[in-house]
């Protein structure tokens, strides 16, 4: 039988070199006075390197990235290791439970971080994970997907200027990435600040196993893990270089009634496009939507029930500005 340590801490210098440790990391208490346990499966490696995370479900309805973080770490053989992978598998456990976005006192564990000691239980649940888990990392890879009633491509949330992150942003060989600043509240925004090299990997829709962009987020964490130097093997060969947006954006509705939004996810679409109609309970349209100009559809709102400032779909714009890294290739002072 697999033994599964209970801990408060994670000492990831005191496990033993070449070998895999699962633990439940005790986070709080819940109302019953029981303890809510974070599950953590820790690769130390035979050999010195980088500490890297993966981590999944801070929305606990985004289901995609547990199962590619258990199929990245059953891939390792911990003796070739050079360093150490700590993966979670699920952060938002009682979200998790509820089959639900959100903590479990409604709120969103991916605005709050990096959390405070003393607070509501969401916010010490967050500080405890970004101390527990986030400051021993050197490169974190988290991962989403779309939310409740919107579906994504597979994309990358990355600071493009940072040569570290873009880089690690093009090896996950996604359909599309875009630019974005660390964002405070987010995990990424406040791993950042902690020093860590951050990306958000969005792998596809919410509440469902989709077998293909679990198998692209699992080749494309191992390349990352394989330039750092934490595994080897073999590049993968060429594929179609991602859509690099400099800029993102929704799109949202001015008026309710039921939406039918147009274009494909990953679709390049031009100013003035349609892009969604509006209709009333009696089928008649009551509003059309245009593309405000040129640009991919990131992301996409699914649900027809369309109350007046709803999410249309999600506008990437092509081409990065001038000045920033070349993403495909990797910067001088990689963490090996």
């Amino acid at each position: 039988m697999t033994i599964v340590h209970i801990v408060e801490s994670l000492e990831l210098e005191s496990l033993p070199p070449g070998g895999v440790t699962r633990f439940r990391l005790d986070m709080v208490r819940d109302g019953m006075g029981e303890a809510i346990r974070l599950p953590v499966i820790v690769v130390r490696g035979g050999r010195p390197g980088p500490t890297v995370g993966l981590t999944a479900a801070i929305h606990g309805n985004e289901l995609n990235g547990v199962r590619a973080v258990q199929e990245l770490v059953a891939t390792l053989e911990p003796e070739a290791v050079r360093g150490t992978v700590v993966a979670v598998p699920v952060v938002n456990v009682p979200g998790y439970l509820a089959n639900r976005r959100e903590f479990n006192d409604n709120v969103d564990l991916n605005r709050i971080m990096p959390g405070a000691p003393r607070g509501t239980m969401s916010q010490v649940y967050a500080h405890r994970f970004m101390e527990r888990v986030v400051r021993r990392l050197d490169v974190l890879i988290d991962l989403h997907t779309a939310s409740f009633g919107r579906v994504n491509s597979l994309y990358v949330r990355a600071d493009m200027r940072n040569p570290m992150t873009a880089h690690m942003a093009y090896l996950q060989a996604p359909e599309i990435i875009v630019h974005n600043e660390s964002a405070d509240g987010t995990l990424r925004g406040a791993a950042a600040t902690a020093g860590v090299q951050a990306i958000t990997v969005e792998l596809g829709d919410p509440q469902r196993f989709q077998p293909h962009r679990i198998r692209s987020s699992v080749a494309g964490s191992l390349e990352v893990l394989r330039k750092l130097g934490v595994v080897e093997g073999k590049p993968p060969e060429d594929g179609q270089a991602p859509l690099l947006c400099g800029r993102s954006y929704w799109v949202y509705t001015d008026r309710g009634g039921l939406l039918e939004v147009l274009p494909s996810v990953g679709e390049r679409i031009t100013a003035g496009q349609r892009i969604a109609v509006v209709t009333d309970m009696f089928g008649d349209v009551i509003r059309e939507y245009e593309a405000p100009e040129d640009g991919v559809v990131v992301g996409k709102s699914t649900n027809p029930v369309n109350q007046a400032g709803s999410r249309i779909l999600h506008l990437g714009v092509e081409g990065l500005p001038s000045g920033f890294p070349d993403p495909s290739v990797a910067p001088p002072h990689w963490p090996r």
